[in-house]
């Protein structure tokens, strides 16, 4: 879950009012303001609604687009007001909802001088620096460039000039963006391929996929919507929907949310087609998608379709469904001062030295990988020559081999092996940075054979420096090296083909998540759609926030700034603290207000399971 949605859930109403208040300053002064009746607010999550101003009088071709582009960021669901300023072919015409361009800054406007003679009317340039792309299917992107939107306008007689045509979609800027939409995780289930009878109910993991809907019109609606449209172009090959395809929601009445915390989402015909195990699916995947959009714990999901009812999942029976159930437990890990490896004790603050191997003291480790169940360990050689995996991290002691499963030929000891990362299914990730041979390598159950796994989007002369896999398995972020020596973020997704016996694993379409950040050092997962990157931009200083897996920031808590981090850690669970290495030693911040304290001077290599 997004850092900042932790921390808002079950604010709503009041949330959403703060919002509302401390954004206006974009909008006119002597807007409307009109109350909400009390049994909209479970769905609009806000007592207030803000309007644009009316076309005035004797407005000029700029004026007429800035009003425009005001009313655009207004609270009205079908944007009333802004298609007063469009002639009416233009109104019905135009499509506010064919993607939103967010600008760094608000749009400016240039021009406006007549066309020729005045008959041919007038053209108004608006301008910008964009910053991100909001597309149809409410997912976010990273952007950059100029833009250049031509709005032409003519006078119609009786009104004056209106707009009579501009491009579809949305300009907005970045504050009013940030005041207007909201992010919220949408889930689907993993395509685990041979991985799946590896775990549990394999074929039930949940993946998030973030997505932006307007946070007074309609959220939890919107979710569903998005929900139902199905998931991004990247993400779709390693997840599905319950969903039959063409299900839509009902035209009237379509979503209800009660105070009682009971949805009922009302489904079109093909929709409706479902039932039994397939509809509790959907049910499940539609509870936990609008459970950050209410203002109280979600306790049902009902499904309706045109002839009543398909289907009803209960909140206890939601919870096979979980999202994150495979993140695994709360402990956090370290090497300590003589380089073995160590549980840190969450009220005494002193590392406890694992049994078996990796804390027996044979073997100098620098950085540790522990599987989600905390069964097993993976640790890498103090001089990053080799891994070892130890079967017994929680056990007593028991006999063990002390030899290496994997070993690397890299001559220099910063080309050798990177730290471990354990993915829900029990497997272990690791990679070899020998520049002769550079390899992302699997090893299936944490013993077996190391695999090497194609990364077909890397460029020969790029490579992996570290990296994390998520908990269900199907993406994983990797820090590259690029060939100026700086180090950027990236998200591959997992594809799993093949056999139990004869797998085939495959790191595609690799992204960039960070763009605003020059170098990255350290990431980790910090939710189920979050990482927490610790890097600089151009030219400046080291800081840490938190980042989307869809490149966005937007609405990220602060992190209180901390000099020369090293690595970093965050659980994928809710509220749990964050620990980094620095120039004090392993430091650690308790959210959601607290400051940096230092857990230990001497040891490293801070990491929770996974």
């Amino acid at each position: 879950m997004r850092a900042d949605r932790r921390r808002r859930t079950g604010v709503g109403a009041l949330l959403s009012l703060a919002l509302l208040l401390s954004g206006c300053a974009s909008m006119p002064a002597d807007g409307q303001v009109t109350p909400v009746e009390p049994s909209q607010r479970a769905e609009q999550e806000s007592r207030v609604r803000v309007y644009g101003l009316s076309p005035q009088k004797g407005g000029e071709p700029q004026d007429i687009v800035r009003g425009f582009l005001e009313a655009t960021t207004s609270d009205e669901p079908g944007f009333s007001t802004a298609r007063e300023y469009l002639t009416k072919d233009a109104a019905k015409a135009w499509d506010p909802f064919a993607g939103t361009t967010v600008l760094e800054r608000g749009p400016v406007t240039e021009g406006g001088v007549p066309d020729g003679a005045r008959k041919n009317g007038s053209t108004v340039m608006v301008t910008g620096e964009r910053a991100a792309r909001l597309d149809t299917r409410h997912a976010y992107r990273p952007d950059s460039g100029r833009l250049t939107d031509a709005f032409h306008l003519t006078e119609v007689e009786g009104e004056g000039w209106r707009i009579d045509r501009l491009p579809d979609g949305l300009v907005l800027g970045s504050s009013d963006f940030e005041r207007i939409y909201r992010s919220v995780d949408i889930y689907y289930f993993a395509r685990l391929g041979p991985g799946a009878p590896s775990v549990n109910r394999g074929q039930d993991v949940l993946v998030a996929q973030p997505v932006y809907v307007r946070s007074r019109i309609e959220p939890v609606a919107d979710t569903v919507r998005a929900l139902l449209e199905g998931p991004t172009d990247w993400l779709d090959p390693v997840v599905r929907t319950a969903f039959p395809d063409d299900t839509l929601l009902a035209r009237r009445n379509s979503v209800t949310v009660q105070d009682s915390g009971a949805v009922t989402v009302r489904l079109n015909r093909a929709g409706a087609k479902a039932g039994g195990a397939r509809c509790e699916r959907m049910a499940a995947q539609v509870l936990h998608s609008v459970q950050s959009q209410a203002s109280s714990k979600v306790t049902s999901v009902a499904l309706r379709g045109p002839d009543g009812e398909i289907c009803e999942l209960e909140g206890d029976e939601a919870r096979f469904y979980a999202p994150g159930r495979l993140d695994g437990t709360l402990s956090p890990y370290m090497v300590d001062a003589e380089h073995r490896v160590a549980t840190m004790d969450r009220t005494s603050n002193r590392p406890r030295v694992v049994p078996g191997l990796l804390g027996s003291g044979r073997v100098e480790f620098r950085s540790v990988g522990v599987s989600r169940d905390e069964r097993m360990g993976a640790a890498v050689s103090r001089d990053g020559r080799a891994l070892y995996v130890s079967a017994s991290l929680k056990s007593p002691a028991k006999e063990e081999s002390g030899e290496p499963v994997l070993a690397s030929r890299a001559v220099r000891e910063e080309d050798r092996l990177s730290a471990p990362s354990w993915d829900g299914l029990g497997d272990l990730w690791i990679a070899d940075r020998d520049p002769r041979d550079p390899r992302l390598l699997r090893l299936p159950g944490g013993q077996g054979e190391a695999e090497a796994v194609s990364v077909p989007g890397l460029a020969r002369n790029e490579r992996i420096e570290s990296l994390r896999i998520s908990s269900d398995g199907v993406r994983i972020a990797l820090r590259i090296k690029n060939p100026d020596g700086t180090s950027s973020l990236q998200l591959g997704r997992v594809e799993r083909e093949g056999t139990r016996e004869d797998p085939s694993v495959t790191v595609a379409a690799l992204q960039r998540v960070a763009p605003q950040l020059e170098d990255v050092v350290a990431m980790s997962w910090s939710g189920p759609s979050e990482l927490v990157v610790v890097g600089r931009e151009s030219r400046g200083v080291q800081q840490l926030q938190y980042v989307g897996t869809d490149g966005s920031t937007a609405h990220q808590p602060p992190l209180p700034g901390i000099n020369d981090v090293e690595s970093v850690a965050a659980s994928e669970s809710e509220n749990m603290p964050l620990f980094a290495e620095s120039q004090y030693g392993i430091v650690r911040l308790t959210p959601p207000d607290g400051d940096w304290e230092t857990v230990s001077e001497d040891g490293g290599a801070p990491v929770y399971p996974g």
